[in-house]
């Protein structure tokens, strides 16, 4: 016997529906790519929404479609967002930090038939668009007519402006209502050990991970919140909070390309914004601009940190300077990509302070539809005891089982679990910390030490900029850890000084047997330090000195 409740599908454009009827006034800020800014609400965001779906319809585009984006976080991409996926059609948001030849390589592979981009990209276009006329038929710039580019497009690819497409449509465009499970969005990898992988969201998968995220023990969003997304909209949906902040109410304030220091600290006290989302290097950029120029940032309420792990650094200075409590979570593409957050409890909160900060360098614990383990050596599953080390392996509703174009459930083992490739702890309370990721981690005489704990140790010296461990060879242990280190500007850094400031909180044997210093360190296209291309070059550098 089944239940007597209405089936409703789990359908994207439900939450700006929604937005838009319950909460009209509530403010979408965009700071363009000229500068200025932008001001629109729900209630006159949701018409051009469906004008966007009409305009894609007149392209000539059919259902599963694919529709590229390469955007900074502004309205027209949130239009995009809900235009282009709630007509049944796929949004494929594009890292424009990829590499001409990656970006031209997924384009391809997701067989792209509009691509909708920002000005700041005509170069980029210009210089991709040989390579991708298998399935680009147009190029929209979002702008206004008089801003439109100058290009040379090859043969068959038409260049259009978006203001000119929505113009000539009308609104008369109702949502329709199709299997939930419907394909919504693709977001492709970093790349960074291989080609990038495509990752396609449903429906019902976007729906259920921002219901998930805006629970009181993760993000915790209201209507009462002016949310600033600095997580780029092209990365992993901006963490979904284009669609958990219009589905409870509350204002997006979209920082555009500007992600220094001196600029968010304008938009966040502009805007009045009380929570925020991004990852360890940008807020440690914003934590440097504060010290220095004095400013504030008394609005700020939660600040939202991910992507890597969050230096304790980091959380303690917001948390007793700002008075910004830091979520930290975890995730990652193929997870949508929230997880995890570390949420205070009733026991958290009566701890000794060394005990209860180091329950916060965890990523925290399973948000309600995700399962966890962690497997050792033959896929046995080790215990929850916050010891045992093992390879991460997580299963739920929007968690991925296959990469685009492979068949479903080609990425899950016989009983369903993807593995991350991160290798964690569990502890007693269910709390997950991730150790390393399986390529990085070090594994000297048989034993492993974690590049995590060691770089966030680094990080703390006040000499150190940023930090990064590597596994360098070694001819009696095999593998030893490597640091290297870029100095803060106007410092110098006596490594005898930074490797002191390890005593009393690793064990000796996970001390670093060398400290490199460099001017600067290599990043992904996603702003996580580039581990390969450091082990590339230095991996040797205990060999040779």
């Amino acid at each position: 016997m089944f239940g007597l409740m209405q089936d409703q599908p789990l359908l994207i454009s439900s939450a700006i529906r929604h937005a838009a009827r319950n909460h009209g006034k509530a403010e979408i800020v965009s700071k363009l790519v000229d500068g200025t800014i932008h001001r629109t609400n729900y209630a006159a965001i949701e018409p051009r929404t469906r004008r966007l779906a009409r305009a894609m319809q007149r392209l000539g585009l059919q259902a599963t479609d694919r529709v590229g984006t390469l955007a900074w976080n502004s309205y027209r991409h949130l239009e995009l967002y809900y235009g282009v996926s709630g007509s049944g059609l796929i949004c494929h948001t594009i890292n424009p930090r990829l590499a001409p030849a990656d970006i031209a390589f997924i384009i391809n592979h997701a067989t792209d038939r509009v691509l909708c981009v920002d000005l700041t990209f005509a170069p980029l276009i210009q210089a991709i668009a040989e390579h991708i006329t298998a399935s680009i038929r147009a190029v929209v710039f979002l702008c206004e007519p008089h801003e439109m580019p100058s290009l040379a497009l090859p043969a068959g690819m038409d260049l259009l402006c978006y203001e000119t497409l929505m113009a000539d449509a009308d609104e008369d465009y109702t949502w329709p209502v199709f299997d939930e499970r419907t394909a919504a969005s693709l977001c492709y990898t970093s790349g960074t050990t291989g080609r990038p992988k495509g990752v396609l969201y449903s429906h019902r998968s976007t729906i259920l991970h921002a219901m998930a995220t805006n629970f009181p023990d993760a993000f915790g969003l209201s209507a009462r919140d002016r949310v600033m997304p600095v997580v780029p909209m092209f990365h992993v949906n901006a963490w979904g909070t284009p669609y958990s902040v219009p589905m409870v109410g509350g204002s997006l304030i979209m920082p555009g390309r500007h992600l220094d220091g001196a600029s968010l600290t304008a938009l966040i006290n502009d805007e009045r914004v009380t929570m925020s989302a991004g990852v360890p290097t940008i807020w440690l950029g914003l934590l440097n601009h504060l010290r220095s120029s004095g400013q504030r940032i008394d609005t700020i309420k939660r600040l939202g940190v991910g992507g890597s792990a969050c230096p304790r650094m980091i959380m303690q200075a917001f948390e007793r300077e700002y008075g910004a409590t830091v979520v930290h979570a975890w995730g990652m593409s193929e997870t949508s990509p929230v997880a995890s957050a570390n949420a205070e409890t009733e026991a958290s909160q009566a701890l000794d302070q060394p005990e209860y900060w180091r329950m916060r360098d965890k990523q925290g614990q399973a948000l309600y539809g995700v399962e966890m383990k962690i497997t050792g050596n033959g896929g046995v599953e080790l215990p929850w005891d916050g010891v045992a080390q093992g390879d991460l392996l997580v299963r739920g509703p929007w968690v991925a089982s296959a990469y685009f174009g492979n068949e479903a459930g080609s990425a899950l083992d016989t009983e369903g679990w993807f593995a991350t490739g991160d290798v964690a702890t569990i502890d007693a309370d269910g709390r997950m910390e991730v150790t390393d990721r399986s390529k990085d981690v070090i594994k000297s005489g048989g034993e492993w030490i974690s590049s995590i704990a060691l770089e966030n140790i680094a990080i703390e010296h006040p000499d150190v900029a940023e930090a990064a461990i590597i596994a360098a060879t070694h001819p009696k242990w095999d593998e030893r850890p490597l640091l290297i280190v870029v100095p803060r500007a106007g410092r110098v850094i006596d490594p005898a000084s930074v490797l002191a400031i390890y005593e009393g909180k690793i064990a000796k044997w996970w001390l670093p047997d060398a400290v490199l210093v460099v001017e600067e360190l290599p990043h992904t296209a996603t702003g996580k330090i580039h581990k390969l291309t450091l082990r590339q070059r230095f991996k040797d550098h205990l060999l040779s000195s």
